[in-house]
């Protein structure tokens, strides 16, 4: 019966905690920082956004989507497509993703928060809302998806499944509370969205293909149905979490490699524990990093130190015999498997090291010109390739995630060994990416999109966020004129 979930209705469960939380939170409990922060992640995202409208698998969602019709009151960035809260989500969420090079944050497990606030700023256009109702929002977004990314021991990723899991759960909780649901409602959104978005890790072992850019922005897409099902009273189960085969329980019998045989487990506190409250409470969005290069994370520490390494020791590419990369165990695995060596595609491209490695010794840069098709199978860099050598440190995993270290050694042809370590990549809390900094990130990507001047307007928008009557202000201003 719609409305009902059938379990035991004396059981206080982790989906009513985090359901009272975001329900009860207001703009004018947020912190100043906090506030900040999710501007300037709008800045980061809205250039990444605008640079993805431009990949060819954004160019298929969108053509899929026109054919499939559209009517409604939101705005398909850079082509102004007008249609549903839940499509506009989708598409807009996945420009976001497209070039891998949005927001990072990696604790137990990775996540990329930024994938799921174009649900957002969908239904805040559709019920013609305010900056700040979107800015509240956001944090909620970001909070809850970060503390979902450190509960799991040692974490979901490590069980053979992908983030995007865990999206399904932060996703509905931030539109619902765009849809000002009641706590019910809310907790009915969670269960809708998490029944059906349980993501494999397999769309980003191995060869990649354009699932791996898309399951999170579809964890999104299902988030806001799943709210907006949830506000006309439609059910789902309410144990999604902690009850009868929910999360807990579907993992609890599994015995990651990393855990040294023990059970996988969760943390609750980690979820519930100390949620922000107020302007003098931490919000999670502080601690969340940007990318400085369009690669996966893990990529960019040893990115960083090989090109700190080639510059400090004037390496020339010609004289390079080996590069060793020190990375954790999981960067080896993800980044440095046999198929990595001989990526045949963007989406495998960005996610390989040695490509990375290899391409940024060669052209002393790694910006998105390096992942066009035809860099991407220029067979010039094989060669490059097989000289990096990637190897698991066990000292530095012991390190991750409080750092992310990695030490590239480079050996020429002389003999001669240099070597540089970095813990803390450019982008992290730690090394945070200025406003002037993300700026010239946004403009590099968007000023080819919509023109220099769109791009003035739109940037002075984002960073004015908070002072707009009506997002629509926002989202005209994504469209090409």
């Amino acid at each position: 019966m719609a409305g009902k979930s059938p379990v035991d209705s004396n059981k206080r469960y982790l989906s009513h905690t985090l359901a009272e939380w975001a329900c009860g939170l207001r703009y004018e409990h947020l912190s100043r920082e906090a506030i900040h922060k999710a501007k300037l992640f709008w800045f980061d995202s809205m250039g990444c956004a605008l640079g993805g409208s431009q990949q060819e698998d954004a160019h298929i969602l969108l053509a899929h989507y026109r054919d499939m019709g559209g009517a409604g009151k939101c705005t398909t960035f850079v082509s102004g497509f007008k249609t549903n809260p839940v499509d506009a989500a989708f598409l807009n969420d996945h420009m976001i993703r497209a070039m891998d090079y949005n927001d990072i944050y990696w604790k137990a497990d990775p996540c990329h928060p930024s994938d799921i606030i174009a649900g957002p700023l969908a239904l805040c256009e559709h019920l013609g809302l305010s900056g700040k109702d979107l800015i509240l929002a956001t944090v909620i977004a970001y909070e809850v998806e970060m503390r979902l990314c450190e509960f799991g021991i040692p974490g979901i990723r490590e069980y053979g499944w992908h983030h995007a899991t865990l999206t399904a759960f932060a996703a509905p909780i931030a539109a619902g509370r765009v849809l000002n649901l009641t706590v019910d409602q809310m907790v009915q959104a969670i269960g809708i969205s998490a029944s059906r978005t349980f993501t494999p890790g397999a769309v980003t072992a191995g060869k990649l293909t354009n699932m791996k850019n898309t399951v999170d922005p579809w964890a999104t897409r299902m988030g806001v149905e799943s709210a907006l099902l949830a506000k006309r009273g439609y059910s789902g189960p309410e144990h999604m979490i902690d009850g009868k085969e929910g999360l807990y329980a579907v993992f609890s019998h599994v015995h990651p490699p990393a855990s040294k045989g023990e059970a996988a487990r969760f943390d609750t506190e980690k979820l519930i524990g100390g949620l922000p409250r107020s302007g003098a409470d931490h919000y999670k969005i502080i601690d969340c990093g940007m990318k400085s290069f369009p690669i996966e994370a893990l990529s960019h520490a040893p990115l960083t130190a090989m090109m700190k390494c080639v510059k400090e020791n004037g390496i020339k590419a010609a004289d390079v015999a080996e590069i060793k990369v020190e990375v954790i165990a999981r960067a080896a695995d993800i980044l440095g498997d046999p198929h990595k060596y001989r990526p045949d595609s963007k989406e495998t491209a960005d996610h390989s090291l040695p490509y990375c490695m290899a391409v940024g010794l060669v052209d002393g840069m790694v910006t998105p010109l390096q992942f066009k098709e035809e860099r991407v199978m220029d067979k010039s860099l094989i060669p490059v390739m097989d000289k990096v050598k990637v190897v698991a440190n066990s000292e530095f995993e012991a390190l991750f995630p409080k750092f992310q270290p990695s030490r590239v050694t480079i050996t020429t042809t002389s003999g001669k060994s240099s070597s540089v370590r970095v813990d803390v990549p450019k982008g992290d809390p730690r090394d945070p990416m200025t406003e002037e900094e993300i700026s010239v990130k946004f403009h590099a990507l968007g000023d080819e999109v919509l023109g220099r001047h769109r791009c003035d307007s739109l940037a002075r928008a984002i960073m004015n966020l908070d002072g707009l009557s009506n997002v629509g202000q926002l989202t005209e201003l994504t469209v090409r004129s």
